[in-house]
């Protein structure tokens, strides 16, 4: 049954995954075209139904379906063969692969509604994180809205279990968390880190509940975005890294993998 709950919302969270991606991307194009002179390329790619971004080809269904569609196309427009990239297919499948992993957090045979609860709401909130790291990875910025959507989940996810047993581990885990990446933010003027960051930061350490576990999300954000970056800094003259996808990534593992990692302490 387990397995089975899993594989389920694997599926829906390929679905919200490229739901996501094409938010994010519409986000983007309306921010443009608010700065800058609209064309026709961006007044196509804002309507309501999904389109291709280069011929403006509204896609039909069997063209959008999570994963496969993108598989079958091997990537590109049905109608003008461009390129559709390889942002779409990475949130559907990385969405898919984190709201799996947070599903095996609750036990669907022994779940009690406060579990449910939880599960519901993490998931929920896990979902918020995905759009504002695919935001963050492609334009290396974090929405407010979208900031704030996560810190009300992060308050609303968390209510009730302090409610039935207070603790100020929450309250510690995202003041240290958010207190070390603000203070890299300010130390170095924005060039290390975002404004937003700290925010991110403080926030999921207040879903991972422990400073413990937060300081393993510490290690796993850094370590992972070392490895991603690393490469390509001396083809950069701006050296900040968009640490948003890392934060993201670093609170699934550590929520998901939480109760292996309080068990080595």
């Amino acid at each position: 049954m387990q397995i089975v709950f899993s594989i389920f919302v694997f599926i829906i969270g390929a679905a919200f995954g490229s739901f996501l991606c094409c938010q994010a991307r519409r986000l983007h194009l309306r921010e443009e075209k608010n700065s800058k002179s609209s064309n026709q390329s961006h007044q196509k790619s804002l309507g309501k139904r999904s389109v291709c971004l280069h011929c403006g080809k509204q896609l039909k269904w069997h063209d959008n379906i999570p994963i496969i569609s993108w598989l079958i196309l091997r990537g590109k427009c049905r109608k003008c063969h461009k390129k559709i990239g390889n942002l779409e297919i990475f949130s559907e499948i990385s969405t898919a692969l984190a709201l799996a992993a947070i599903s095996t957090t609750v036990n669907v045979n022994t779940a009690t509604p406060l579990d449910w609860y939880t599960f519901i709401l993490v998931t929920i909130f896990t979902l918020a994180l995905i759009f504002l790291a695919i935001y963050d990875g492609m334009c290396g910025e974090l929405p407010n809205f979208a900031l704030m959507v996560a810190v009300i989940l992060a308050i609303t996810s968390i209510t009730p279990t302090l409610i039935n047993n207070f603790s100020i581990q929450p309250f510690l885990s995202a003041g240290l968390y958010g207190g070390i990446y603000l203070l890299l933010y300010l130390i170095s003027k924005g060039k290390w880190v975002g404004d937003g960051d700290w925010i991110l930061a403080a926030t999921t350490g207040l879903v991972l509940g422990s400073p413990w576990i937060s300081m393993v999300a510490l290690f796993l954000a850094n370590f992972a975005a070392c490895i991603v970056t690393i490469p390509t800094l001396k083809k950069r003259q701006n050296h900040q890294i968009y640490f948003g996808p890392f934060l993201v990534f670093a609170f699934i593992v550590a929520y998901t993998f939480s109760d292996f990692f309080i068990s080595m302490i």
